[in-house]
């Protein structure tokens, strides 16, 4: 199971994201993320939004489940980096 920090860097930057473009507040940052960097519709989030859920639906066949959660973990870990998260 893939562990959110909660730091809200991803959140923070869904104008990368095609398929977010409507919950984008026009800096980036969605609409859905609150003051605590969680997310106000979690349990109805889009499917591009959940680790698993996007596994399931789009990586199973490339990757393992294990390999996919370390390139996500990864992928945070750069955006914490760049951002300066600790």
């Amino acid at each position: 199971m893939f562990i959110c920090t909660k730091c809200g860097i991803c959140c923070k930057n869904i104008d990368k994201v095609p398929e977010l473009i409507d919950f984008d507040l026009g800096n980036g940052t969605c609409k859905y993320l609150t003051k605590e960097n969680t997310c106000a519709i979690y349990l109805s989030r889009p499917d591009i939004c959940s680790v698993e859920k996007m596994y399931e639906k789009e990586y199973k066949n490339f990757y393992s489940k294990d390999e996919y959660e370390k390139m996500n973990l990864e992928g945070c870990k750069i955006l914490q980096k760049n951002y300066k998260v600790k």
